[in-house]
């Protein structure tokens, strides 16, 4: 049998919005949506629009701003920021500067905030004044971190530097790099096998192919006339690439919302005019119990959902009341982020992940390598320009020698070519999108000094896809409950981490090995 069952491999483009002119830099997509129309809105955030031609040297003064701090091309750049206007400035401005971004959940908890410091080795942190209050706590566990910048008050942010006002002191002109290419843009951390965030390093190669790839699927996921809502986080890949990314490749209009709130994003939708919607599947939940739904959706042609699975149910509403499918995604952080669309099937199947979109090959493995006959399950491995190259800061964990890459997560193809996601083969949780690794929630349990062991696994959740549940075996005369459990976490990790539901046992099912046999639990123990 053939092993590789490929799909069309995009061929090199030269149509990009700027003209014959193909970026080498994620930035210059911003500098070619400016000289292509750059009196068109950008951005639009609290009621202030930017143009192209605005964020465009709004970018430079950025990086203007950045290489003022003395730093050097390579060097990291953390971004702990919210859907905020000042999140695409500072992207934009230190991949300009020849920086590499560093984004981060600003819900991470202290802990995880130092390691990610310590980890990427950033030397400025852009964040909120209570993300600068966060860090003030932390600090002398970063020694690297040399500058923090806060892009809002300063009240609350001792030591931190104002991240307008250091940009607007700066000149609009043009600010040159020659990173770009297969240099590394961003680092973003997930979990990995060991339960500790690793940094995903993905290269301005990687997260142009991706835009590329969308860029020829048909409908088009975004066009350069779209007013687009991404109710997503754009530190998450999917916001970033797909959101913030996409929009300046194409030139659209992107709408930002600091936080989601159901009843105000449909309005916003209704008053923007909004034409395309990026969202997750809590996100289209939330929206499909609003009797006005169909009202608020008349002028969106395109509603994407990603970062977890949608449900059947959800999906089937919006087309009752819609009359618009909702469309599916599957990607990962290290493939920035999409491998698969729904866009690319003849109709949006319930439970579906689509099919590879173009420029990307799939293929379905046993565990020796064998591609697997139609209808059996097969772990998805592939290969692409979009993929990263490797956990930093050695590579470590990328793709093998001929550009194929493990995805751990296991799919059945059905009759029309459709595939299915069926299991994980990495026993990570997703919840609203983001990995959540059961070793780095026991390894905080297991801290706990009236818990003698833990064991924690994903279940269903009707809004967020997963929960994290946790059973635990407490020390005998302890009287724990289930909110000591989850206050204890929430100390410790970032809250979508911290078990929802926690369930007491006298003992875990273990093997002759000793290893905790969670299949027994997901079985044994009620569910979410």
């Amino acid at each position: 049998m053939d092993r590789t069952e490929r799909t069309e491999v995009a061929e090199p483009r030269v149509d990009s919005p700027g003209g014959d002119v193909e970026p080498g830099n994620v930035a210059d997509l911003v500098r070619l949506s400016a000289r292509s129309h750059p009196l068109r809105p950008a951005y639009i955030y609290r009621g202030v629009t930017l143009t192209w031609r605005q964020a465009d040297d709004r970018v430079n003064q950025t990086a203007a701003a950045f290489r003022s701090l003395g730093l050097a091309e390579g060097d990291r750049v953390a971004v702990s920021l919210s859907n905020v206007l000042d999140f695409p400035m500072a992207y934009f401005g230190a991949l300009r500067a020849g920086l590499v971004v560093v984004p981060l959940n600003p819900g991470l908890a202290p802990s995880e905030l130092t390691h990610a410091l310590q980890d990427s080795g950033a030397r400025v942190l852009v964040t909120s004044g209570a993300g600068a209050a966060a860090v003030a706590r932390v600090r002398d566990d970063a020694p690297g971190l040399q500058h923090v910048l806060v892009g809002e008050s300063l009240q609350d942010a001792p030591g931190a530097v104002s991240f307008d006002a250091l940009a607007n002191s700066q000149p609009t002109d043009d600010v040159t790099t020659t990173r770009g290419g297969e240099s590394l843009a961003v680092l973003l951390y997930t979990s990995g096998t060991t339960g500790r965030p690793r940094g995903a390093m993905l290269s301005h190669r990687a997260l142009l192919a991706n835009l590329r790839q969308l860029e020829r699927i048909v409908p088009s996921v975004l066009n350069a006339d779209d007013v687009a809502l991404v109710v997503v986080p754009v530190f998450h890949v999917y916001g970033l690439n797909t959101g913030v990314g996409m929009a300046a490749r194409r030139g659209a209009c992107l709408v930002l919302e600091e936080r989601f709130d159901p009843a105000d994003s449909l309005d916003v939708i209704a008053s923007r005019g909004i034409t395309a919607v990026l969202g997750t599947p809590a996100v289209y939940t939330a929206w499909s119990l609003y009797p006005d739904l169909g009202q608020a959706f008349a002028t969106v042609r395109l509603a994407l959902s990603g970062a977890a699975p949608l449900p059947a149910s959800v999906l089937l509403r919006f087309l009752e009341v819609t009359g618009r499918h909702v469309f599916e995604g599957y990607g990962l952080t290290e493939t920035a982020p999409v491998l698969t669309s729904t866009l690319m099937s003849l109709v949006a199947k319930p439970d579906s992940i689509g099919r590879p979109v173009p420029g990307v090959e799939l293929r379905l493995e046993t565990e020796d390598g064998t591609v697997v006959e139609p209808g059996d399950p097969g772990e998805i491995v592939v290969r692409g320009e979009n993929l990263f190259s490797g956990y930093w800061p050695d590579g470590d964990g990328g793709p093998d020698d001929d550009g194929w890459w493990h995805t751990g997560d296991i799919a059945i193809r059905d009759d029309e070519g459709d595939l299915q996601i069926v299991d994980r083969l990495k026993d990570l949780i997703l919840v609203n999108g983001f990995n959540v690794y059961p070793a780095e929630v026991e390894r905080v349990l297991d801290k706990h000094p009236d818990i003698v062991s833990s064991a924690v696994f994903g279940v269903p959740h009707p809004f967020t896809g997963e929960a994290v549940k946790a059973v635990v075996v407490l020390r005998e005369g302890s009287r724990l409950s289930e909110e000591d459990v989850a206050a204890f976490c929430e100390t410790r990790l970032a809250r979508y981490k911290c078990p929802t539901t926690v369930e007491f046992t006298d003992s875990l099912p273990t093997t002759a090995t000793g290893k905790i046999r969670k299949g027994v639990l997901r079985g044994t123990v009620s569910t979410f």
